[in-house]
């Protein structure tokens, strides 16, 4: 199966892809993390694609009510980069794409993409993005959906290209001829990602997108992103699935009652937590409530990681 899902993304030109008793542990205050080294990245051109940001996140405070869902947040992720948000229900990773996204108002901090204010329309041009609960028109078909979607992308609608993609991620192509309200959860996701990664953007944010997908579909999406990882393009992905974002992710954030509680990469949570399993490693983050003061490093060092 894994054969033919590489075959499957090779068969795609470089045009379709160019362009996760004691007592109750306590939320650390902002900026009270931890910092360690992590291994230089084998590759110094990816590193050097790497040294700016493509989103900046400053101290970014959201409430709904009384309730402070974002605490403080601060987060880069630099072009190239592939990001992995992990965190229990109810951390807050959807709130900060959200927030990212501008489909909520911030109470207070500050959010660029490319350098430009997220507020702004045009901060949004050079992403694509895939929700946790992707529903399309129930009344189109799955061809009139992609349609609509690069026609709002402003780029043609290649037959060829639809059909690499669709055989990338095992979605039969007579699929497209179905109305969305006949697909089942998977087909629609997988229908959701051919979209986002047709759209040929810089920086792809998804929101748990192997939700629904079967064995064989997780490994195209996984070529995929390895073929858009080696086009130099950008990741900011939550999950679940600590295992995907380790095998996926240059770097993870756990994120715990509205605070990141680590950054690094992802084996440097087991290596500090001294454990074999992330999940374990990421059970024994959460539950670490000992603020910390050290300092972070100047980013000027490409190695520096942040753990709490």
């Amino acid at each position: 199966m894994v054969d033919e899902v590489d075959k499957s993304v090779a068969g795609l030109d470089n045009k379709t892809l160019n362009s996760k008793g004691k007592a109750a542990a306590q939320p650390p205050a902002p900026g009270a993390v931890r910092y360690h080294p992590r291994a230089p990245y084998a590759d110094p051109a990816r590193a050097t694609r790497m040294s700016e940001p493509v989103l900046r996140v400053s101290g970014l405070v959201k409430r709904f009510g009384k309730a402070e869902v974002l605490r403080g947040v601060d987060l880069e992720v630099a072009s190239g980069e592939f990001l992995g948000l992990a965190g229990v229900n109810g951390a807050g990773k959807t709130t900060l794409l959200k927030c990212l996204l501008d489909f909520c108002a911030v109470d207070s901090g500050s959010i660029g993409i490319h350098g430009v204010p997220h507020t702004e329309p045009r901060s949004r041009a050079r992403l694509a993005f895939l929700p946790e609960r992707f529903v399309p028109p129930y009344y189109l078909t799955g061809r009139d959906f992609l349609g609509f979607m690069l026609r709002l992308q402003q780029r043609p609608y290649d037959d060829a290209e639809v059909a690499a993609m669709l055989a990338a991620l095992d979605l039969d192509r007579s699929a497209l001829a179905k109305p969305v309200r006949a697909y089942s959860k998977g087909m629609t996701q997988k229908l959701g990602l051919a979209a986002c990664f047709l759209s040929r953007r810089d920086l792809y944010v998804l929101d748990e997108p192997m939700s629904g997908l079967d064995p064989q579909a997780r490994a195209g999406v996984k070529a995929l992103l390895g073929q858009l990882r080696a086009d130099g393009r950008t990741l900011l992905f939550t999950s679940h699935a600590l295992a995907d974002i380790e095998e996926i992710c240059d770097r993870m954030v756990v994120l715990h009652q509205g605070v990141p509680y680590f950054s690094g990469a992802p084996r440097s949570l087991c290596d500090h937590y001294g454990e074999i399993s992330t999940e374990k490693a990421f059970l024994r983050c959460i539950g670490d409530a000992r603020p910390c003061q050290t300092p972070p490093p100047s980013r000027a060092s490409s190695s520096s990681t942040t753990t709490r």
